[in-house]
């Protein structure tokens, strides 16, 4: 048995300095990628499949598969044109609103220029605004479309995204105060009329209406889409989705990833929806459609178009309504709705309760501890409207966290500090049963018996808290508020990694560190804390276990070096309030706290160590 002990040290050894190998030719190889928010003027090619744009949901057939097109598109393969130039290139009418500034397209009507007035790209204030919707000729097109599709077999003309529409008299931009009409004659009798309205926040009303000038009834079917050109670069964490998302009705709620849809089979069809909403969600923006909540819809999100040698792949979320009838000498109407900005919980739940939308909620991604994340969310929002810093309101959510499970963390403390009282007793069973480990065990026993001492004590109460400490990372990591929200000095986004680094002695030192040795203040501070907070632990009886648990704190420094600060915040002065309680327990229960001798007796096993390693080889 003692020959084999060093080898598994050895193994033990080995596996720790390849996960740290691991750990950095990750960061070295495969970076975080920033999320690719398009700026104004960026110019890129659009290859859009041969203009297509994805298609139209087609009215009495299966929509998960073949689908009508229309014909001609305005857009061209291999159009090389800046988003301004786009603009440029067609009729439009202004949009403007508190939230958001672009305008609407006369050429199919479409909803394709939208810019988030309140967001930036970066946190500086002169960093250009986020761009949401870009129109088809742009880099990277992502529109909304709402229209009218006609049955296989008829022969009545609707408008497609080439008719080009006329803005009728009245108000001449699109604000929360003036709603905009736009009409389409189709020559045969058929007058289309479009009245669109908008609030102050990110919510689109559509109304189409058609009236009937013929002789004969006239059936319609009315969809919408949001189409999306090429996958976005996104934050590819697996705590948040990022994709296609709706609520379809009784389905509930349904994700679909962009590799997802990409995989054959991945497209998601559904017939007869009654209530609900569907689109696509960023980390922190969204686009979505919400059909009229009473009237069934047939639904779909898949992959509008593969990825070829001259295209991009894209996506399409849309739905399909029931047929409408146009009485000749008649008329008939559809009215829905598009969201379209940023996740603000409040503005969303507004959404929800004002516009009867079916669990609009669901848009952020509370998690499935939903009914721990979302009090957590408003406790920490209560404390960042109280002392206006967000920085200061993680601390203070923190606290009260800590305040709540302080009975279960005091009865782990307490078994773990009464514990690390035996350990001069466990030393002399081991010294006196030596390698009989049935013999030590059924000492140990025994030894528990009589101080009335269980050594799972100290883990149940712990396991119980940890959902809800993942559940508060888990509303750090998608809340907005976060977002550019300035903390104290160096931090001034705490959505953003620490920017300093140890390697140019934090700034210091005049020449830029490669992104993967970026270890920052606070990242560092949080090792500290880790392995500080384990020197408190009784130690481990095998030297070679201990060493291992004395690296976990420089694993996890690197580790979370390239999360946002404002979670390596929230860890670091979680590790400072649980050692400042674990050292208050220990002291209550008689127990000394030589933190000092540990650390010392740490440096010391790790030197005899590495010095009887390097004997063993000389012997060798």
């Amino acid at each position: 048995m003692q020959g084999k002990q060093p080898d598994d040290s050895n193994n033990l050894i080995l596996a720790v300095v390849l996960s740290m190998a691991v750990l950095l030719a990750w960061q070295v190889f495969f970076p975080p990628q920033k999320l690719d928010v398009p700026k104004p003027g960026e110019e890129q090619v659009v290859d859009a499949a041969s203009g297509r744009e994805g298609a139209v949901p087609a009215a009495g057939v299966d929509t998960s598969g073949a689908v009508r097109g229309e014909g001609g598109s305005s857009v061209g393969t291999n159009v090389r044109m800046t988003r301004e130039r786009a603009l440029g290139s067609e009729q439009r009418v202004k949009i403007d609103t508190p939230s958001l500034i672009g305008s609407l397209n006369l050429l199919g009507g479409r909803i394709d220029d939208l810019v988030l007035k309140k967001y930036r790209v970066e946190a500086p204030k002169d960093s250009p605004n986020v761009v949401l919707f870009s129109p088809a000729k742009a880099p990277n097109p992502y529109f909304a479309e709402h229209g009218w599709t006609i049955a296989p077999g008829s022969k009545t003309v609707v408008p497609s995204r080439d008719s080009e529409w006329k803005l009728e008299d009245g108000a001449q931009s699109l604000t929360p105060e003036t709603p905009v009409t736009l009409s389409w004659h189709n020559g045969s009798g058929l007058v289309f009329k479009r009245t669109i309205s908008v609030d102050k926040d990110y919510m689109f009303s559509i109304k189409d209406e058609v009236e009937n000038r013929s002789s004969v009834d006239v059936t319609l079917f009315p969809y919408a889409r949001i189409y999306r050109y090429g996958t976005p670069k996104i934050a590819g964490f697996w705590i948040q989705h990022e994709g296609l998302i709706g609520w379809i009705g009784e389905e509930r709620l349904k994700e679909l990833t962009y590799s997802g849809a990409q995989e054959p089979g991945g497209s998601q069809h559904y017939e007869k929806v009654l209530g609900g909403w569907l689109g696509f969600t960023d980390k922190y923006w969204a686009a979505t459609l919400v059909p009229d909540q009473k009237i069934p819809v047939t639904v779909n999100m898949k992959l509008a178009s593969s990825k070829n040698a001259i295209s991009k792949e894209a996506y399409q979320a849309d739905y399909l309504s029931q047929p409408l009838v146009v009485p000749a000498d008649g008329k008939a109407s559809y009215s829905s709705q598009l969201f379209a900005g940023a996740k603000q919980v409040k503005v969303i739940e507004n959404y929800e309760v004002a516009n009867g939308i079916l669990q609009f909620d669901y848009l952020i991604d509370w998690g499935w501890f939903d009914f721990i994340t979302y009090p957590l969310y408003h406790l920490i929002d209560w404390f960042n409207q109280l002392f206006g810093n967000f920085g200061l309101a993680i601390l203070a959510c923190t606290v009260v966290v800590k305040l709540a499970f302080y009975p279960l963390a005091n009865k782990a403390y307490v078994s773990m500090a009464r514990m690390k009282a035996l350990q001069p007793k466990m030393e002399e069973i081991k010294k006196k049963h030596g390698e009989d480990k049935q013999a030590q065990q059924k000492a140990m026993m025994e030894l528990y018996q009589k101080e009335k001492i269980n050594p799972v004590a100290g883990c149940l109460p712990i396991l119980f808290q940890i959902p809800v400490f993942f559940a508060l990372y888990k509303v750090l990591f998608i809340s907005i508020d976060m977002r550019h929200a300035p903390f104290f000095g160096w931090i001034q986004d705490l959505s953003a990694p620490d920017p300093t680094s140890i390697f140019n002695l934090f700034g210091l030192l005049p020449f830029a560190v490669p992104e993967f040795l970026m270890i920052g203040v606070w990242p560092l501070l949080m090792g500290i804390t880790m392995w500080l907070q384990m020197q408190l632990n009784p130690p481990q009886p095998d030297p070679t276990q201990q060493m291992v648990f004395n690296w976990m704190p420089v694993l996890f420094t690197f580790l979370l070096a390239t999360f946002p600060a404002g979670l390596v915040i929230y860890w670091t002065w979680n590790n400072i309030l649980s050692i400042a309680q674990q050292w208050y327990i220990m002291r209550k229960e008689g127990v000394d706290v030589p933190i000092l001798d540990n650390i010392k007796k740490t440096f010391a096993v790790v030197g005899d160590m590495w010095s009887k390693k390097s004997k063993d080889k000389g012997g060798s």
